[in-house]
């Protein structure tokens, strides 16, 4: 709900101040007082476009402010929350112009773009004016209209759901599908190089392991004869080391009992005797293991040359990277014969969602359809009241596509005189009629939509007396349970006024100014009253002034 109305130095207002009511305004005034330029202050803070030509005094700024109550517009809350912004109970939305022409936008004195304006905007503010391009000829209103009335709410969500889950089995299954044929384009290259790693049939390690064992071999006749020297030398001289090492042991093992310290160091002579002895004995062994294998050495080059050419083909530098994508590779051809059968299960999943969104989807357009006749029919009852008696409308439900709303495509065709050529609305009617049949439509489906604050510029263009009266009781009606700002030259419409705000000129500091007053009620009936006869109303216009107020 727009609470308050702020504007400061734009086109002929100095500044001026509107505290709006929750039901219904009516805005009067004099052709050329301004009225209109009320309108285009509000649409800045929409997130309309503006120059310095708009400012009054070019040494100053213009700004427009904006307070809306939000604390209930659950939509609002939302915005906030996708956009990073404070949230509030009142939301203040200010466009400030400077003099270079230059211009800044707040949402709660954060910086804003035009585009959340926008965004923001059409969850506030419902604004009609006579050379717009209304709501009426969007598709999705008309869809909403239609819903609204057939009360598919809870199916439209069921559908919703199933209509997501639906698109994203789809997704899924033609993924799958790529899948499969970019497999089965490198099917064979896959299985070629898995072939290559299957026959080589590799070992963990086993190219680093047998590197060694080649090192070994091809040093075999050095290493036998070393080992043969070091063992003889230990073991078989004329004079062996172990056998000497015990001769000195028995040597000193005589004098033992003469010094306190030879008893230890003849154990550690002992100890060093009994390691050699198990040194030499080892070496012998090893020794004996060690054979010069020109067989094997070939055998090895072979396997270590083949298993490089692998490395070097795949990028990689060990045996376990090598043994990591053969694994991979057998993956990839598992999932390739894995792959029909998910596809399998995955075309069933989405043939039974496709089955089920279909079913709930038909359900819903034959509710729409059922609601068509009747909705055009008190459509065109109301087109009559409010002045446009030749006006029909009708409902076109064509299939199309399932989409995210169903299987229908709704247009709402206008013929404006009785000709029997209907075209859709967008193309034919005239911004007032527009406006006129945007507040037929929304009087019908009030209760069931949750609808901004509507505001409508000159609905009453081309009309008057009981027409006019109409289209005020229609108002009135719909201002019950939401805000609505009217501006009007007709009395029947100002006479249905919750506030009634009068829009006048008065010369200031030597130059014409805009100004705005909300009227009591005696001034209300004395401004219907001159809206009926002139100037100087009668006594009859003063009644009947005073009659509309009161009715």
């Amino acid at each position: 709900m727009l609470k308050k109305l702020h504007i400061q130095n734009y086109a002929i207002i100095d500044e001026i101040e509107i505290q709006f009511s929750d039901k219904l305004n009516i805005i009067t005034g004099e052709t050329g007082a301004g009225k209109s330029i009320l309108v285009g202050a509000l649409s800045l803070i929409l997130g309309e476009r503006a120059d310095s030509s708009a400012l009054l005094q070019t040494n100053k700024k213009c700004f427009v402010e904006g307070f809306f109550a939000v604390e209930h517009n659950a939509d609002v809350k939302q915005f906030f929350l996708d956009n990073e912004l404070e949230d509030d109970n009142e939301l203040v939305i200010r466009r400030e112009i400077s003099a270079s022409g230059k211009s800044r936008a707040f949402i709660n004195d954060t910086p804003a773009t035009l585009q959340q304006l926008k965004i923001l905007a059409s969850l506030l503010v419902d604004l009609h004016q006579q050379f717009d391009t209304l709501e009426v000829g969007d598709s999705d209103f008309q869809r909403k209209v239609l819903d609204a009335l057939a009360n598919n709410n809870d199916l439209l969500k069921t559908y919703s759901t199933v209509f997501k889950e639906w698109q994203s089995e789809k997704k899924e299954l033609e993924l799958l599908q790529q899948q499969k044929n970019n497999f089965n384009k490198e099917l064979d290259y896959f299985q070629f190089l898995f072939d290559e790693l299957i026959e080589l049939n590799l070992q963990e390690n086993e190219l680093e392991n047998i590197e060694a064992e080649l090192k070994l071999l091809s040093n075999a006749e050095g290493i036998k004869t070393t080992l043969s020297k070091v063992y003889f030398e230990l073991k078989e001289s004329e004079q062996p080391v172990v056998q000497h090492l015990k001769q000195l042991i028995n040597q000193l093992n005589t004098y033992s009992s003469y010094h306190n310290t030879l008893p230890s160091l003849i154990q550690r002579m002992q100890s060093a005797q009994i390691e050699l002895q198990d040194i030499a004995g080892e070496i012998e062994s090893i020794d004996e293991a060690i054979h010069f294998d020109a067989q094997r050495i070939e055998w090895i080059n072979e396997r270590i040359a083949a298993g490089y050419k692998l490395l070097k083909k795949h990028g990689v530098q060990t045996t376990s990277q090598l043994l990591q994508i053969q694994k991979d590779l057998e993956e990839k051809l598992q999932a390739v014969l894995n792959m029909d059968e998910k596809i399998e299960g995955k075309q069933k999943q989405v043939a039974l969602l496709l089955q089920k969104a279909t079913a709930l989807a038909k359900e819903i357009s034959s509710n729409r359809k059922k609601q068509s006749e009747p909705f055009t029919d008190k459509v065109n009852i109301l087109l009559k009241q409010v002045g446009m008696p030749n006006a029909r409308v009708k409902v076109s439900i064509a299939d199309s596509d399932l989409n995210n709303h169903g299987l229908d495509e709704i247009e709402f065709l206008f013929d404006a005189n009785k000709s029997n050529r209907f075209e859709p609305v967008r193309k034919v009617a005239s911004g007032g009629e527009l406006s006129r049949l945007m507040l037929c439509i929304k009087s019908l489906v009030a209760e069931r939509i949750d609808l901004p604050t509507m505001i409508f510029d000159e609905i009453d263009t081309g009309i008057s007396g009981e027409a006019a009266r109409q289209v005020g009781i229609i108002m009135k009606g719909l201002s019950v349970n939401r805000q609505m700002v009217c501006i009007t030259h007709q009395p029947q419409i100002a006479g249905k006024a919750d506030a009634h705000f009068f829009v006048y000129k008065e010369i200031k500091d030597h130059s014409i100014k805009t100004n705005i007053r909300l009227l009591s009620q005696d001034e209300r009936i004395t401004t219907i009253a001159q809206m009926l006869s002139g100037e100087r109303p009668t006594a009859a216009a003063l009644e009947n002034a005073r009659e509309m107020v009161m009715n």
